[in-house]
């Protein structure tokens, strides 16, 4: 494929993960949103290696954001289960205004 074709895509993906995590407040949408933005960037790594014809820096790079995305996929799920069971919601607006008052 085309490179400028292919950086758009991680453009577009980074964008719309970006857009979703700061308009979304549901937890669960927003952690959606951050993982789009990691997988853009993974997209943008590979791009670059290739095209730099150095294919194992940006593969190695790409596979240590994946295993610090899945961290970070377990413990943001984890925190939100127990956001969900201890106010009932996902809503961050909602649980804001339930520790305030």
């Amino acid at each position: 494929m085309n490179l400028n074709v292919l950086l758009l895509l991680g453009a577009y993906m980074f964008c719309a993960g970006l857009i979703l995590s700061i308009t979304r407040k549901n937890a669960i949408m927003i952690l959606i949103g951050i993982e789009l933005m990691l997988n853009a960037s993974n997209l943008n790594f590979i791009v670059f290696s290739q095209q730099a014809d150095n294919v194992l820096d940006g593969q190695l790079f790409s596979l240590f954001v994946i295993v610090l995305a899945a961290a970070e996929a377990a413990v943001g799920l984890a925190i939100i289960v127990q956001m969900y069971r201890k106010f009932r919601t996902t809503e961050l607006d909602r649980v804001n205004s339930i520790q305030k008052g």
